[in-house]
């Protein structure tokens, strides 16, 4: 009988647990988190020129907690919420002061505040079932309902054409990580999926996870009416100062009358 030969390890799976697992949400805090850390600058300039100095903003997906630390040195009082369970812990971490909750954007609990933020795409992602465009309107009508008279919500999307070409294929590398990363734009159905692997080092393998994450493309016109509808006033933005957003993006700036 012939001798079994040993492979060697040179990886391990996670078995899959939600959008953002612990391997990902690591990467993306140590790996891509300058679009947050960048924009907050313009960001707390924002709140201030409306007179919003202080008290309580809600952001919606706030991830690992990066712009959310920056209130909270600026002085404002911080609620958080994200889906991934993994993001908040490191929310948590960073920013002790505030208060973050694993839930998804459209069960959160709106206390009065002073402004309402969702940076990066948050309301394209498609994590949660219930997320539709009515849906989301509603959400638009209750913020509203929580806001200060004067105060703001801030947030970006992703649109058509986010994906020039209809497809792009990437790779970022680290030390102790790698990430894979592969975007498909359909058009016709204004969708787009991500495909995600990483490796992440783990004493002295690597541990292999993946993720396919789907996302809404909206448009910015109806958003936009959307919004008047719920009693803002709206202008839309192509950057967060020195932030410049990529082809297929756009911020809005909503004022509760």
């Amino acid at each position: 009988m012939p001798k079994r030969v040993k492979t060697p390890v040179t990886a391990t799976a996670k078995p899959p647990s939600g959008p953002y697992r612990e391997d990902l949400a690591y990467i993306h805090d140590e790996g891509f988190g300058e679009f947050a850390a960048n924009a907050a600058p313009w960001l707390i300039d924002l709140l201030r020129s409306h007179g919003l100095v202080d008290g309580l903003v809600i952001d919606l997906g706030c991830g690992s907690g990066i712009w959310a630390r920056e209130l909270s040195v600026c002085g404002y009082g911080v609620l958080g919420y994200d889906i991934s369970a993994a993001m908040v812990e490191l929310a948590r971490r960073r920013v002790p002061r505030g208060e973050f909750q694993a839930k998804p954007f459209l069960t959160a609990r709106l206390r009065p505040c002073v402004a309402v933020t969702a940076i990066g795409e948050v309301f394209n992602y498609l994590f949660d079932k219930r997320n539709t465009p009515e849906r989301l309107e509603a959400l638009f009508e209750r913020i509203h309902t929580a806001l200060r008279p004067g105060g703001l919500f801030v947030f970006d999307v992703a649109l058509p054409g986010r994906v020039p070409g209809g497809c792009c294929r990437t790779y970022t590398e680290a030390s102790s990580w790698a990430c894979l990363y592969e975007a498909k734009e359909d058009s016709q159905n204004q969708t787009l999926t991500r495909r995600i692997t990483t490796f992440r080092k783990s004493g002295q393998l690597y541990r292999r996870d993946s993720e396919i994450h789907r996302l809404r493309l909206y448009d910015r016109t109806e958003l936009t009416a959307q919004l008047r509808n719920a009693g803002f006033r709206v202008r839309t933005v192509r950057d967060y100062g020195k932030t410049k957003f990529p082809p297929g993006y756009a911020g809005f700036v909503a004022q509760k009358r």
